[in-house]
C-alpha cells in the first residue's frame, strides 16, 4: 500500500519536483512589516530582490507551523484514506516538529486505522529536502510506510550539512547560533565555516580568512566525508550568491563527482534566518558524520 508524503516549505524543494512527485507540502509563514507570507511556490519566489531588501536592512520575522494548521493539513490527507509520511524541519532550531507531533496524536483516535508517521530530519533546506526525495525514491521502489520511515530514520544522521554565511547577526538575532560564535563572522574578512550537529542544532566549528577559502573548506570536508557520491544527489543552496554555488560546484566534481546535483536558492524563511550571501553544501557521509 502507498502512502503519502508531506513536508514543510524549509524542505527547499523546486515546484516542479514537488509536483512532478506528488509532494504535498504545508508553509512556514514569514512577515515583512506586520504583513504574513508564505511561500510554498518557490518558482514565484523573486530572491534576488528578497535578499537585497535584507542587505538594505528590511527586517524579516517568521512563525513556526502551529497544531491547528498541522491538524487541518494532515486531516485532508486521512479522510481520503492515505497513511501519512510527514518529513520536517528540524527539532534543533524549530519547535514545528513538537507541534507535528501533538497534532498527529490528536488525531489518532479519529483515524485509528490510519498511520500519521514522523521523520524529525535534523536538517533545514535540503538537509530536509534530500531525504524528502529518498522517501519518493522509497515509495517508487514500494516501500511500506514503516520500511521508508526506518530507513530515513537512519539516513538523516548521514546527512551532512556544512555552510558559510556573510553575517552571523541574523542566525544570532533568530536565536539559531549561541553567544560569543555569533562575533566571528563580523570580524574583518573572517568567515564562519558551520554545521549541523547530531542534535540539528547549528554549531559554529571552524572560520577561514576570505571567502574563498571558505568555499574550498566546504569542498575538502565533502571530499572528506562523501560515501558513495555517485549514488546520490548532492545538494546546494545559497542566498543570492549563483557564482559562488557554481564554483562550489565545480569543486565537488573534480575529485568525488556526485550522481547529480540539486542547486536551489534559499527559501524566504530559512534565508532570512541565515541571511543573505549565505552557501550550503548536503550530502551523504558516514554513519558518525555529523561529529566531525
Amino acid at each position: 500500500m502507498s502512502f503519502r508524503i508531506l513536508t514543510d516549505t524549509s524542505a527547499n524543494l523546486p515546484t516542479e519536483i514537488l509536483k512532478d512527485n506528488d509532494i504535498s507540502v504545508i508553509p512556514f509563514s514569514y512577515f515583512i512589516k506586520d504583513r504574513e507570507y508564505s511561500c510554498v511556490d518557490t518558482a514565484g519566489f523573486d530572491g534576488k530582490k528578497f535578499y537585497h531588501a535584507m542587505r538594505l536592512g528590511a527586517k524579516i520575522s517568521t512563525s513556526q507551523i502551529n497544531i491547528f494548521h498541522y491538524l487541518r493539513f494532515f486531516e485532508r490527507f486521512l479522510m481520503s484514506g492515505e497513511d501519512i509520511l510527514m518529513i520536517n524541519m528540524s527539532s534543533g532550531i524549530s519547535g514545528s516538529f513538537r507541534c507535528a507531533e501533538l497534532a498527529a496524536k490528536e488525531l489518532k483516535p479519529k483515524f485509528p486505522d490510519r498511520r500519521i508517521m514522523l521523520i524529525d530530519t535534523l536538517g533545514a533546506s535540503l538537509g530536509e529536502g534530500l531525504l524528502v526525495l529518498r522517501a519518493v525514491e522509497f515509495r517508487r521502489r514500494g516501500y511500506s510506510i514503516s520500511k521508508a520511515y526506518d530507513k530515513l530514520e537512519s539516513e538523516k544522521h548521514r546527512m551532512y550539512q556544512v555552510f558559510t554565511v556573510d553575517d552571523l547577526t541574523y542566525l544570532k538575532n533568530s536565536g539559531r547560533i549561541k553567544g560569543s560564535a555569533a562575533v566571528v563572522g563580523n570580524m574583518l574578512q573572517i568567515k564562519p565555516l558551520l554545521k549541523g550537529n547530531a542534535n540539528g542544532e547549528i554549531v559554529n566549528f571552524g572560520k577561514t580568512v576570505g571567502r574563498k577559502k571558505a568555499i574550498l573548506t566546504m569542498a575538502q570536508k565533502y571530499n572528506q566525508l562523501v560515501r558513495n557520491p555517485e549514488l546520490q544527489t548532492v545538494g546546494i543552496a545559497h542566498a543570492d550568491c549563483e557564482d559562488d554555488a557554481e564554483y562550489l560546484a565545480q569543486l565537488i566534481g573534480e575529485k568525488k563527482p556526485p550522481k547529480s546535483i540539486l542547486t536551489v536558492m534559499y527559501e524566504p524563511v530559512t534565508g532570512s534566518h541565515v541571511g543573505p550571501g549565505t552557501l550550503a553544501l548536503f550530502f551523504m557521509g558516514g554513519d558518525d558524520v555529523r561529529n566531525k
